[in-house]
């Protein structure tokens, strides 16, 4: 199990550059599955879950040509549909939660998917029911193999319809408009998610010859088409990436450029920093945060206290509040977070606790967090990552501590961040990987 060591209170100053978007990748990859033509997508995170994706797609039999570390094209002209009723196909896709997006194109296309259920983070139920419900819908069929515990989903005839998503899902709805592009009819998706991923996946769609209206907003309507052809796209930057850029720039910097965020499309991700203090600078496409020897929680307009709530987009992605929560702990003031979406992914604060954060967990889905006002500094101290974003958070945490730190299980970190040690002490952080 590789680890972190982490000598912290060193300060970062710099340009650094987000990597393209994980979730992006993720939906995009598998909608190559949609067309025998070459796929070709630039901007691909070298990461593991997108790695492990690249690799289960070429045991599927997708051709896979890299162009460069970041750039690659995929062509599905040779899928072995055998290949999905294998033990190792339904091992692999048990240990990638990734892999479920590659249930809407297979049915799409031919017919037919296997499905294991996913791993990833253990940040409590991720049900997949938004998903089967629109597969349902669309007309598809589901066998449950109790001994293999898999289900094989198939249809011999996909028919556009009306649906009304039970929850916003963001891999519901990419799930279910890749599965839709394909069908007879017209299908039509409403309370469907519209975060800048899911828009991205419906341009792509479009430019492989689909018809996609709504992009952006919560009601899409898809024209089923006969087939899809070739198409070259590009993968936005990574929002929580830079999000998290924003938090170790209030904790730790000096003075830190984030290089071309794609503002348009970091939606209330910087007011949600600057409801905490933070200075952020927009220069053109680049964001910079200053040095801050102070930064004071606002509070809301009657004067009670601070807020901070996830919800669907467009609201605030709950992948950044484990960030905002550990920024929070040098703050001047308090600032409630109310994690609304996931039911475990506040048990990390135990941590930053042992570190000498004030920090009361209410319950599982809320924490009040008391500010140090940069009085009491954070103890440095060992912990384990139980998530990509819990363990980015506890990176921030460690490299603004007194003291060395130790971080195991850093896969979990590595699952979304493209060599973030090298990337972080390219601006004066000291993070050495054991």
């Amino acid at each position: 199990m590789n680890s972190f060591i982490i000598e912290g209170g060193r300060p970062l100053s710099g340009t650094i550059t987000p990597q393209g978007a994980k979730n992006e990748a993720l939906q995009v990859i598998c909608a190559s599955l949609l067309t025998d033509e070459a796929v070709t997508i630039q901007n691909i995170p070298d990461i593991l879950d997108v790695n492990n994706l690249i690799q289960l797609l070429r045991d599927v039999g997708v051709s896979v040509t890299k162009h460069s570390r970041n750039d690659y094209t995929f062509q599905a002209d040779k899928v072995r549909l055998d290949y999905l009723e294998s033990d190792e196909f339904v091992r692999k896709c048990a240990a990638l939660r990734g892999s479920v997006l590659m249930i809407g194109p297979l049915l799409a296309r031919f017919g037919r998917a296997i499905v294991a259920e996913p791993g990833g983070d253990k940040i409590g139920r991720r049900r997949l029911d938004t998903h089967f419900l629109g597969f349902k819908k669309l007309g598809a069929q589901f066998d449950f193999n109790a001994k293999r515990n898999v289900y094989d989903i198939h249809s011999e005839h996909m028919k556009g319809c009306y649906m009304l998503l039970d929850e916003a899902s963001v891999t519901g709805t990419a799930n279910i408009i890749m599965a839709a592009v394909l069908a007879e009819g017209t299908t039509t998706i409403y309370n469907a998610a519209c975060e800048p991923y899911i828009q991205q996946l419906c341009r792509m769609l479009n430019s492989m010859g689909a018809h996609i209206e709504g992009i952006g907003s919560n009601l899409l309507t898809i024209a089923g088409a006969s087939s899809l052809h070739g198409t070259t796209h590009r993968i936005l930057p990574d929002m929580i990436e830079v999000g998290s850029f924003i938090g170790m720039a209030a904790m730790t910097g000096n003075g830190i450029r984030i290089k071309d965020v794609s503002l348009e499309n970091l939606g209330i991700i910087p007011e949600a920093f600057r409801r905490l203090g933070i200075k952020i600078q927009v220069e053109g496409d680049d964001i910079f945060v200053p040095a801050q020897p102070h930064y004071e929680i606002d509070s809301f307009i009657d004067g009670s206290i601070m807020t901070i709530a996830d919800a669907p987009w467009p609201g605030l992605t709950p992948d950044l509040l484990s960030v905002l929560l550990v920024v929070a702990t040098q703050a001047r003031g308090s600032v409630l977070f109310h994690q609304k979406m996931f039911e475990s992914r506040l048990f990390f604060v135990d941590k930053l606790i042992d570190m000498g954060a004030q920090i009361i967990l209410c319950d599982p889905h809320r924490a009040v967090v008391i500010g140090h006002d940069r009085e009491k500094t954070l103890r440095a101290g060992r912990m384990t990552s139980p998530d990509i974003r819990a363990g980015i958070a506890l990176l921030i945490a460690a490299m603004s501590a007194n003291g060395t730190s130790r971080i195991d299980n850093i896969a979990q970190i590595d699952r979304g961040y493209e060599d973030i040690e090298k990337r972080l002490n390219a601006l004066g952080a000291n993070i050495v990987r054991e």
